[in-house]
């Protein structure tokens, strides 16, 4: 009888989670059964691993048993941070265990800092980066004076840290919105600033001119690798006025063949993300296994032809996902476990 082939490896799959979470962990359960099914279908062997800090010495034993490891772990989440899960990643890692998405590369694209590296590329737009307190107390006034800004903190989720502020015709006074509120607050400049100044603790803080057509909805871009494993079209709430809210509603999925979304798909392939790695030295094969770009519709072209403004990348806990999102995930893991990138 001929040889059934090898299998390319065994992989797990990383999340957050208490004790309960580890008691009731499966492949066939919760959230991330359609990855384990299609990393099945693909000949990968996969395992759940649920993380807390208080398990991490237990963590990084299952972890020295696989050849992989695909991470699903917020950087900010009820308080806690991923300090000490990016120390025992980066560890297995040196130990040669594959880390998706190591935390070097989370921090290479997967914080606000990368609109400013990426402004010259076709998604980009007049990003500023303030690494003082004192730098933006300087700078900020004067780009208020054209218009309403995005202020971004460098590393956060859920639109913690993300405020659009704009200027009053009262000297020093601001409107502010914060992305999780739905009232906006009038107050001193110096007071907002005063806010921030714990912000600055990831780094820096992020600045863009505010995107007037958010209004018409943000389209999220799901990159397995270099290849678009499609979309997600959503009316937001965040940033928006009283009648714009509105209209928001869940985010909706659809495949990398929407024909809605085909230019920004041959950009995000053809174009951005290889000149993305080459900015920032990212290795094809380094690039996770999932991750997202969100972008906003900017001023059109003098053709009429739509262009797309880069709002954030995601790459520490991309989910939910499209549905055709797990079999790109598992096709792309089998490759790279097989030497294929």
């Amino acid at each position: 009888m001929p040889e059934s082939p090898a299998r390319p490896g065994r992989v797990a799959i990383l999340w957050r989670g208490d004790e309960a979470a580890r008691r009731s962990a499966s492949a066939n359960t919760g959230r991330f059964a359609a990855v384990f099914a299609a990393l099945a279908d693909q000949g990968v062997d996969a395992e759940p691993v649920v993380y807390e800090d208080n398990v991490r010495d237990a963590v990084r034993t299952q972890l020295a048993a696989v050849d992989g490891v695909l991470v699903w772990v917020n950087p900010i989440h009820e308080g806690r941070n991923r300090a000490y899960l990016d120390t025992l990643l980066r560890d297995v890692s040196v130990r040669g265990v594959w880390v998706s998405a190591h935390p070097d590369v989370i921090l290479k694209m997967g914080t606000k800092e990368v609109l400013h590296r990426t402004r010259m590329l076709g998604w980009g737009c007049d990003t500023a980066l303030y690494r003082t307190a004192a730098a933006m107390r300087a700078e900020l006034p004067a780009r208020l004076a054209i218009g309403p800004r995005v202020i971004k903190r460098n590393r956060g989720n859920g639109g913690q840290g993300v405020w659009k502020v704009e200027s009053l015709p009262i000297r020093s006074m601001i409107r502010v919105l914060d992305a999780t509120k739905e009232a906006s607050e009038e107050l001193e400049l110096d007071e907002f600033l005063d806010r921030c100044v714990e912000y600055f603790e990831d780094g820096c803080v992020i600045d863009q001119p505010f995107q007037a057509r958010l209004i018409e909805g943000m389209v999220r871009c799901y990159m397995a690798g270099d290849r678009c494993a499609g979309f997600g079209h959503q009316k937001v709430k965040a940033l928006v006025d009283t009648a714009a809210r509105a209209e928001a509603g869940p985010r909706r999925y659809t495949s990398n063949a929407d024909p809605r979304f085909q230019q920004l798909r041959r950009l995000m392939e053809d174009e951005w993300t290889p000149q993305l790695t080459s900015l920032l030295d990212i290795p094809r094969r380094d690039l996770p296994m999932i991750w997202d770009a969100d972008f906003i519709l900017g001023p059109a072209g003098a053709d009429g032809t739509d262009r797309y403004v880069l709002g954030e990348i995601n790459v520490s806990s991309v989910f939910p996902i499209p549905d055709e999102a797990p079999a790109e995930i598992a096709r792309r893991v089998a490759a790279r476990l097989r030497s294929e990138l």
